[in-house]
């Protein structure tokens, strides 16, 4: 596996964004796009905990995405203890999708919708929190939206793979995700990654990565730390492409995972495998 850097760069017309990286799918991290938020200085650890502490807030753990537990929250913490465990040092709890402003609207006020390109989304607007070392492991979208991740204050490892590369990461079916972890490649059980590209990026206080519709990401919090996505849609495809994703995950993946339990992630697995299998066989 080959990971190659995601270009960083700053006073992007629109008109560039749009014909180098939109039409073209290709990711690019801009040091600037969010560089008039009132959030980018406001945001801190400390001002959030002062001023919104006492909110509860749902987390997650490493299991999000285990077959038995389809997105089960782990646990809830008020925001303020939350936000001091995550500075202290490693933990796998994190805050995942959570529209942070329709328990606080008044952050709103502090950010704004990029003019970058058309479609956003403006009524899914989320946060994620997490841990120093977490992980949000390997997969797309279901929505198949364009994401704008900005992230704030810490670091924050993202490395991303074009859809023609679903096979070779060992994608499962009916679902957007897959078992491969990029930092920690095993080639033994996963021999078709070894020729996989993946681009990779940290990313820094106030830089926002672009994320083409359909592209996988593998996340991991450097520091302890959060960032918000914003979603954009530019094409009719993505959309048709992300209600059917939805369908296939209600009602034949939950379903099937209700009937069959480990069996239907075995199925899954060996799936993927055949998938793989045929990228090798079509190189031999």
């Amino acid at each position: 596996m080959k990971l190659v850097p995601i270009e960083k760069r700053s006073g992007l017309t629109r008109e560039e964004f749009i014909e180098n990286y939109l039409k073209p799918s290709r990711p690019v991290v801009f040091t600037d796009l969010a560089k008039d938020w009132p959030a980018v200085q406001k945001w801190t650890f400390d001002w959030l905990r002062e001023n919104h502490g006492d909110l509860d807030v749902p987390l997650v753990d490493k299991h999000l995405h285990d077959a038995d537990k389809y997105f089960q929250i782990a646990k809830t913490m008020k925001f303020g203890e939350y936000l001091s465990l995550i500075e202290k040092g490693p933990t796998d709890l994190r805050i995942f999708l959570f529209d942070i402003f329709k328990k606080i609207p008044e952050l709103a006020d502090d950010i704004r919708f990029p003019t970058i390109m058309d479609g956003f989304l403006k009524s899914y607007k989320f946060v994620f929190f997490g841990g120093q070392d977490s992980i949000t492991s390997l997969h797309y979208d279901m929505d198949c939206s364009n994401v704008f991740l900005t992230q704030f204050q810490t670091r924050k490892q993202v490395i991303l793979f074009s859809p023609e590369e679903s096979r070779r990461l060992y994608h499962h079916p009916f679902t957007v995700m897959s078992k491969v972890d990029p930092l920690n490649p095993d080639y033994e059980r996963f021999p078709a990654l070894k020729g996989a590209v993946g681009h990779e990026t940290t990313l820094l206080h106030g830089e926002t990565i672009f994320i083409p519709s359909l592209w996988w990401h593998h996340i991991r919090y450097v520091d302890g730390g959060f960032s918000l996505a914003l979603r954009a849609n530019n094409s009719i495809f993505t959309a048709v492409r992300g209600g059917m994703n939805l369908v296939r995950h209600t009602f034949v993946d939950k379903s099937m995972t209700k009937l069959l339990g480990l069996g239907w992630q075995h199925w899954k697995e060996k799936k993927a495998v055949e998938n793989a299998e045929s990228v090798l066989r079509q190189q031999a």
